[in-house]
Formats: structure tokens, C-alpha cells, sequence
């Protein structure tokens, strides 16, 4: 059974404003940012055509914001500088800033150095 447009809108549309639309009513032709993402697609600079979300009793509502797929455009390609350029970042976060080795992982921000740099003691003692 179809569910109607009319049940499905949660507020009253004014002018230039985004219709808000309650869970599972969301019409066809609509993607969130995650299904353009695995369809290959981007917004390609639209705004949010439509809100939709579902009440919570304990913290504010969920909402998901919709993108129109016909005016999506295709993700543009990694070139050979972004991937170089995201290797460069990659490796500065696996670099220990006191003993300027690279860790083999990636450096927890709540310790800001590699672990036996933190914790020099307990590495003697092993």
C-alpha cells in the first residue's frame, strides 16, 4: 500500500523552505550523501532538496538530508597528486614526534607520541 505525500509531510512548506518529511516517506528519485557516494555520484553543487526524519523521545530527531540523483554529477577520480598527497598525510600521522620514527601505526592523539615514547618505564621493565 502506497503511503500518500500529503500524510508523509511533517511541516508546512513556506517559500524557498525544504519540505521535512517524516521516515520511510521519502520519494523516489531522492539519495542521501552515502547512496550518491556508492552510486558514483556527487551533489555537483545542489543544495538539500528535501529533510526527512524520525522522532527520538531522548535526544533530538534523526534527520537524513536527500539530493535529487538526476542533477547528481560523477565523483571526480583520485589524480596521481591527491593520492600522493594523502600518502604524505597518512605517513605524517604514523610519525612519533619525540623520537621522529615511524611507528607502524598511526599515532593516538590522546597519547601524542608512540607508545614507548609514552611509556619509557614499562618498556624497560619487559
Amino acid at each position: 500500500m502506497a503511503i500518500r505525500y500529503g500524510k508523509c509531510l511533517a511541516t508546512t512548506p513556506q517559500s524557498g523552505a525544504i519540505p521535512r518529511l517524516l521516515w520511510k516517506c521519502a520519494p523516489e528519485g531522492y539519495a542521501t550523501l552515502r547512496q550518491l557516494d556508492a552510486q558514483g555520484l556527487r551533489p555537483g553543487g545542489q543544495g538539500v532538496q528535501i529533510e526527512v526524519f524520525r522522532p527520538r523521545y531522548r535526544r533530538g530527531p534523526l534527520v537524513a538530508y536527500l539530493y535529487r540523483i538526476d542533477l547528481a554529477k560523477p565523483k571526480r577520480p583520485m589524480t596521481p597528486a591527491k593520492w600522493a598527497a594523502l600518502a604524505k598525510a597518512n605517513a605524517a600521522r604514523r610519525m612519533c614526534p619525540s623520537c621522529r620514527l615511524d611507528a607502524g601505526y598511526v599515532i593516538p592523539a590522546s597519547l601524542g607520541m608512540c607508545v614507548p615514547c609514552a611509556y619509557p618505564e614499562e618498556q624497560r621493565a619487559a
